[in-house]
């Protein structure tokens, strides 16, 4: 058996090293995850004749992302928000919010938000931000739209599945989604939180 050489096992070793470098970071496959709606708020906020700002929130959400904490061309982000679960805590108000005028739930029953690319950066606390991009559609209208979702943290739950979660904080203008019923005595921009927890499948 002839035995290789030292320069041998040098040019090997390079030619593997170059492999594992176009096949590494950017190729390695993300965790996958669900969202836990039971540990997620979609929460938004508007003027009220600029004396008060109106909360509430759509109590019926879905998604699922994967993530890879160092490499985010491998991150994906999908949610889906169910409009008819509106919340302000006054029924008549959420009819209202429902028809028409606003949201319009009947033709337009979802809030849709699908990443097409994610880019890391750093926020003001230090904590890692995977901004999020693609077309976010409401009221029947897509824009493209930025998300920025910071890391809040990552481990087992108590039963043993493992979580990671993340704080989205964002505004949009209703009118740029072709929600214009009184612009001007209610606020054209509103107020976004999400923050949410998904389960590794």
């Amino acid at each position: 058996m002839k035995l290789a050489t030292p320069r041998t096992l040098i040019t090997a070793s390079m030619i593997a090293a170059s492999i594992i470098a176009t096949i590494g970071p950017s190729h390695a496959s993300a965790a996958s995850y669900a969202v836990d709606g039971s540990h997620t708020s979609v929460v938004f906020s508007i003027s009220h004749l600029g004396y008060s700002y109106t909360y509430g929130m759509f109590r019926k959400n879905s998604g699922s992302f994967e993530f890879d904490p160092d490499n985010p061309a491998a991150c994906a982000f999908n949610f889906t928000v169910d409009v008819a679960s509106l919340d302000t805590m006054d029924p008549k108000r959420d009819e209202h919010l429902r028809n028409a005028d606003f949201f319009n739930a009947k033709q337009f029953p979802q809030i849709t938000f699908r990443s097409e690319s994610v880019r890391k950066t750093t926020g003001e606390d230090g904590k890692p931000v995977y901004e999020a991009t693609g077309p976010l559609t409401m009221h029947g209208v897509t824009k493209q739209a930025t998300l920025p979702m910071t890391f809040l943290g990552e481990g087992p739950g108590p039963y043993g599945n493992y979580r990671t979660g993340f704080l989205c904080r964002t505004s949009f203008k209703r009118s740029d989604f072709g929600m214009n019923f009184m612009v001007g005595p209610i606020g054209d921009n509103v107020g976004v939180t999400i923050s949410f927890e998904g389960i590794r499948q």
